[in-house]
């Protein structure tokens, strides 16, 4: 039994008159160390084979897939992968790229700065967060056992520090990396914290190992030292903010508010990591399809029914509708589940590009271009990473040992009307006349007989279970 709760209408005319065969097979790989062992990418111009190891310590790793140019224009996207130890802190920093995060393995407590206020969640497998551009933020691996591992969107907004990249700008620091406050002049950094220049030392000689870093032993005891001192440092700092006018226009300071709230100064934003604060608020829990989650909350994919599932696999996508954040970014996320064999039918993307990263198992992609010829066929297993150009018609096939999990990004926050060129849903079914025969050079009824024989949709069975 299959449910379709994504477009009830019927699918629009597309005059793509394709027929598409897929075949597979693929070993399943390890997603710790993903791409460059790959599968089977003799000819794959669609799979992001190029990755760069930004960051790599003791602690963890950060590698990014570039994204392809097209048609003269950058990539709209890059796919990163980070991992993290178990007790390890990514220090604070901002990005010149907007970040979609998909936590997909472990725990983690993430804080960031959100509407000129600090925020922290703690997140779980399933949870998708956006972290504007500019937006200082930590991760902490907070799971005393397991590796924490991210797949996140990077869409980078066009500075040209490192074209068609992204660049850190590190809030925290030390010899390695830097604190973006280690280049101002001791005297500018004095004034500015009201503090003596001995006191904000401790704020460009910190003995950090790195992006990535432990937070227990030595490590620890070091970072609540550096804690207590950029404290005193700055006790005397008062930060004031502006409220809303009042219906007369006048503009009042409320102290009493500020005192609630707390100043957002860098203490407010080291203290929750070094001090074992828990987070000041949980993700909310389950909600009902319908009720948009607002930033700073996290959507978590797995707290809601699938869009469509049947007996071979199931599919849900989260939009603009679902996390209001993702219109910022007009960006998508999906994930895909294929079981052992199953096919996701030949289709059309008419609204966005799509970004997919194999999170588990294995299988086959298969990209046609405009012209009806095959631009791609290639084996994936598990760390693998492909993209798919708006209007390209492609399909994804899990290999016979297994099933195949997709996660994936599309470049539109607006719901993706699928256009399936294959099954009970086709626009073959919805075209089927004369004038379709026609174009196929064909009779009728002998194009009938092809295009009615699949009687299921979406996501399709194994050539054999089709036999029976």
């Amino acid at each position: 039994m299959e449910t379709w709760k994504q477009g009830s209408g019927r699918l629009p005319a597309i005059f793509f008159c394709l027929l598409i065969a897929v075949a597979v097979t693929a070993d399943r790989g390890v997603w710790e160390v993903p791409g460059d062992e790959g599968g089977s990418h003799e000819w794959a111009p669609f799979l992001m084979k190029k990755s760069e190891v930004v960051v790599k310590t003791e602690g963890g790793e950060i590698r990014v897939f570039r994204g392809h140019p097209w048609n003269g224009h950058p990539p709209r996207m890059h796919i990163g992968f980070v991992t993290m130890e178990p007790n390890t802190l990514m220090i604070p920093h901002y990005l010149d790229a907007d970040l979609i995060l998909f936590l997909l393995r472990g725990e983690a407590k993430i804080g960031w700065i959100h509407k000129d206020d600090f925020v922290d969640r703690q997140l779980k497998p399933g949870d998708v967060l956006r972290i504007p551009a500019g937006s200082a933020f930590y991760v902490v691996n907070t799971g005393k056992e397991h590796r924490l591992q991210i797949v996140a969107s990077i869409e980078p907004i066009g500075t040209d520090l490192i074209p068609d990249l992204f660049t850190p700008f590190y809030i925290g620091g030390g010899e390695y990396p830097l604190s973006v406050l280690a280049g101002f002049d001791i005297r500018t950094l004095a004034a500015a914290f009201h503090a003596t220049p001995e006191e904000v030392g401790v704020l460009t000689l910190g003995r950090t190992a790195g992006p990535i870093i432990f937070i227990h032993g030595n490590e620890a005891d070091y970072l609540q030292q550096l804690n207590g001192a950029v404290k005193s440092a700055m006790e005397t700092m008062k930060k004031t903010r502006r409220l809303a006018q009042d219906v007369n226009g006048k503009i009042e300071m409320e102290a009493k508010e500020e005192k609630k709230k707390g100043a957002c100064t860098l203490t407010s934003i080291l203290s929750p990591i070094f001090s074992g604060e828990p987070s000041t608020e949980m993700n909310e829990a389950r909600r009902p399809v319908g009720d948009p989650v607002k930033a700073p909350d996290a959507y978590n994919i797995y707290d809601r029914d699938p869009d469509f599932r049947n007996d071979y696999g199931w599919s849900i996508e989260v939009n603009e509708h679902d996390y209001l954040p993702l219109k910022q970014s007009d960006i998508s996320v999906f994930l895909v589940n294929l079981s052992a064999g199953s096919m996701m039918a030949p289709h059309v993307n008419p609204r966005a590009t799509e970004y997919g990263v194999v999170v588990s198992g294995a299988g086959t992609v298969e990209v046609v271009y405009p012209n009806g010829t095959g631009a791609m066929k290639a084996k994936v297993k598990e760390g693998d990473v492909f993209w798919v150009p708006r209007f390209f018609p492609f399909s994804q096939v899990a290999a016979s040992h297994g099933p195949m999990e997709i996660l994936g990004f599309t470049t539109s926050a607006r719901r993706n009307r699928p256009q399936f060129l294959v099954g009970k849903n086709s626009i073959l079914r919805l075209m089927m006349g004369k004038e379709l025969a026609a174009g196929f050079g064909v009779r009728e009824e002998e194009l009938r007989q092809v295009v009615m024989k699949q009687n299921n949709t979406v996501i399709l069975p194994s050539w054999e279970e089709n036999e029976e």
